[in-house]
């Protein structure tokens, strides 16, 4: 969550402190007698010449404004997402493919998903992230920007440092306490974050890789391949339907264990670098330097690199852990997948997962930034 964001709403107050007055009536002078004087509507600021109807659209429209205003954040960050995801999602299947099956490189992984699946193979499972991301994001930065504050608190209470003021103040830098709160704040998202997030994301993945398990040679046992090939060419709902017939409701949340670990320790490390990068961008290049698209893609691309790189293994377990469930029905047992850092199968895809991140989040913020100011900048109707 941007720094600037702290201050959004107390910006907003002092824009919008000159609050509008109701339009003055014009009343009758008692001492005109002439008779042909007549009363002549006066329009109001906006335009309206009196008419219930003009006057409730005005309202309607003034009362949208304001919420907009209000929700800057959510709405900026949900329009944002649904850009983000659309234009990066064959990079993500790339990854998970790479992830969870062998391939030469990338180019391997591409030119055998463009032959078996064209071009629809690189969106297939879109449409979950496109829902789950976008309520994720919203979500997420909003229980950040709670808790990034709660935190921010307590230690002034308990040890007298004053976090927010120390991020607020011109010229300073990321120390101890911003970076644990910003840490702390993030974990603390990540890990709400994942109740809700856990059964798109499974059918996310079960929708990329479901022709690759519906290959025989891909599956560890012949009676698993009835299985695993009933996930072929299924929609979102029909994947998740496909997924309680055969795990139950509960099969949702396969791998909730591994999903958990990932997203607390990630998110955690996503919002702590993406803050402390943007102060020490805004130190180094001046107050203004937020509204530098360069410095919203170095803080955006830095964030989500240095996330996957640290938990890149933990999220490899994830993908092929949840693989394996797929092929076994309800009470069949699926081996653990063991998390091993340094070990090069742990890391197939890293690159290409590095290379979306960056390409992600430079597109999220930058459209975040983008819209967040224009709402800002809207006009009371």
């Amino acid at each position: 969550m941007p720094a600037e964001l702290r201050t959004d709403n107390k910006n907003s107050i002092l824009q919008n402190g000159s609050a509008r007055l109701p339009p003055l009536s014009i009343m009758p002078q008692h001492g005109n007698n002439n008779s042909n004087s007549k009363q002549t509507p006066i329009s109001d600021s906006t335009g309206s010449s009196g008419k219930d109807g003009i006057d409730g659209s005005s309202s309607g429209q003034r009362t949208t404004h304001r919420l907009l205003k209000r929700y800057r954040v959510e709405v900026a960050a949900s329009a944002s997402s649904v850009l983000s995801t659309l234009s990066t999602f064959p990079l993500d299947s790339v990854k998970t493919r790479m992830q969870t099956y062998k391939y030469s490189g990338f180019l391997d992984c591409v030119r055998h998903t463009y032959q078996t699946e064209k071009f629809r193979g690189f969106f297939r499972g879109v449409t979950a992230p496109m829902a789950s991301i976008t309520l994720v994001r919203t979500v997420s930065f909003s229980i950040y920007q709670r808790a990034k504050y709660a935190y921010s608190d307590w230690i002034k209470k308990n040890f007298g440092v004053d976090v927010i003021g120390h991020i607020s103040a011109k010229g300073s830098y990321p120390n101890f306490w911003s970076v644990a709160t910003f840490g702390a704040a993030g974990a603390t998202a990540g890990s709400c974050i994942t109740l809700i997030a856990c059964p798109f994301e499974l059918t996310k993945l079960s929708a990329q890789v479901s022709v690759l398990m519906a290959d025989k040679k891909n599956c560890p046992k012949p009676e698993s391949h009835a299985i695993a090939a009933s996930y072929s060419n299924k929609g979102t709902l029909k994947t998740m339907g496909n997924i309680i017939k055969h795990r139950g409701f509960g099969g949702l949340y396969t791998g909730f264990g591994l999903h958990l670990l990932r997203d607390t320790l990630g998110t955690g490390i996503y919002f702590m670098t993406y803050e402390s990068s943007k102060q020490l961008l805004t130190t180094i290049g001046g107050e203004n330097t937020h509204s530098n698209p360069l410095a919203v893609l170095v803080a955006g691309g830095l964030c989500g690199i240095v996330s996957w790189a640290l938990i890149y293994p933990v999220d490899s377990a994830k993908s092929i852990y949840q693989r394996n469930s797929l092929m076994y029905s309800k009470g069949q047992k699926v081996e653990p997948v063991k998390i091993e850092f340094f070990q090069r199968n742990m890391y197939r895809g890293l690159g290409v997962s590095m290379g979306r991140s960056c390409a992600v989040n430079a597109v999220f913020f930058s459209s975040f930034e983008f819209l967040k100011k224009r709402i800002k900048a809207m006009d009371d109707v």
